[in-house]
């Protein structure tokens, strides 16, 4: 695809269809598929490393369960490149960055057998009206699939889109982008399409869950633990929490330490190697009063990852 962007537009408006070719596919290693598809993202713009190159930045730890896209962005701004994290993103704009020859990393839900959901990395490089085009680190190159039913896996993850882009690249991506570089419209954004998938579903628990972590990105932690009280009360997959902390926050944001505690005690019993887990206990237990079990939960979260700057910095502030 070569856009032509007019005088009047760094970009070009979306197409009815689009691929992006020249990316080099990469089948990921054990939990590495955040690690390859953000080499195949790069491969795009000419870049050689492979996952064997990003993991070491990405996860220190090679079991770690969770790359998180703010992870990834900060990869991609140590080789020069910038980016940006949008949550409530949604097709349309994601079909306006590859028109404009952007792939997209995209947070997704991955069913491989029922009540054994996960979190998956995938990479946008196509679209037509009825269906979307990724690159999986797991299923192949080009893999095709209904543009509806991504959106709904899409949706389990607030819609979050990692948008990695080269420095030549970066007054397109921008323009593309707009007002959703200002965090605070993005995030009242997400929450405006929380509530309208509220509304139109109560028991829809992903919509409650969005919600929850919306707010809580705006800052009204009562009303987000009102969501997430919601949200748990009608299910939430067993390894939700392996990948999104919003509800640690709010329940600390309230002063609710021990739910929190419950909450990531709960979490830690599916898998013992989450560090943002351990370092959301410990701090509720900081709050408590309960130094020795506060430092034992820090210090574990920075065993499992010795770069994770928050426990670092809670550690160091106990008595």
């Amino acid at each position: 695809m070569a856009p032509s962007p007019t005088p009047l537009s760094l970009f070009v408006a979306a197409r009815p269809q689009g691929k992006l070719a020249g990316i080099r596919h990469e089948y990921q290693g054990w939990n590495n598929c955040g690690p390859a598809t953000l080499a195949m993202n790069l491969s795009y713009f000419g870049r050689s490393e492979t996952q064997a190159e990003t993991a070491p930045f990405l996860k220190p730890n090679k079991d770690d369960k969770n790359v998180s896209p703010h992870e990834m962005l900060a990869y991609a701004r140590s080789i020069g490149y910038d980016g940006q994290v949008v949550v409530g993103s949604d097709l349309k704009l994601l079909r306006t960055l590859v028109t404009n020859e952007l792939p997209v990393i995209v947070e997704s839900w991955y069913i491989p057998d029922p009540n054994d959901e996960m979190g998956h990395y995938l990479l946008l490089t196509g679209y037509d009206q009825e269906t979307v085009t990724f690159f999986d680190s797991y299923h192949g190159p080009d893999v095709q699939e209904n543009a509806v039913h991504f959106d709904q896996l899409w949706k389990v993850f607030n819609r979050t889109a990692v948008v990695i882009w080269p420095p030549e690249k970066a007054e397109v991506a921008q323009a593309i982008l707009g007002d959703l570089t200002n965090t605070q419209v993005m995030h009242e954004r997400a929450l405006a399409t929380a509530h309208a998938e509220v509304n139109s579903n109560p028991q829809d628990k992903f919509a409650w869950f969005n919600l929850g972590s919306s707010l809580t990105a705006l800052g009204d932690s009562e009303n987000a633990v009102k969501a997430f009280t919601t949200a748990r009360s009608l299910q939430l997959p067993w390894r939700m929490l392996w990948y999104q902390f919003t509800p640690y926050e709010a329940y600390y944001a309230q002063g609710n330490h021990q739910e929190l505690i419950n909450l990531a005690t709960a979490t830690l019993q599916g898998a013992d190697n989450l560090e943002e887990s351990y370092y959301w206990r410990g701090r509720a237990y900081a709050a408590l009063g309960q130094t020795d079990a506060a430092r034992r939960d820090l210090q574990q979260a920075l065993d499992l990852n010795p770069t994770f700057i928050p426990a670092q910095e809670s550690l160091t502030m106990l008595p």
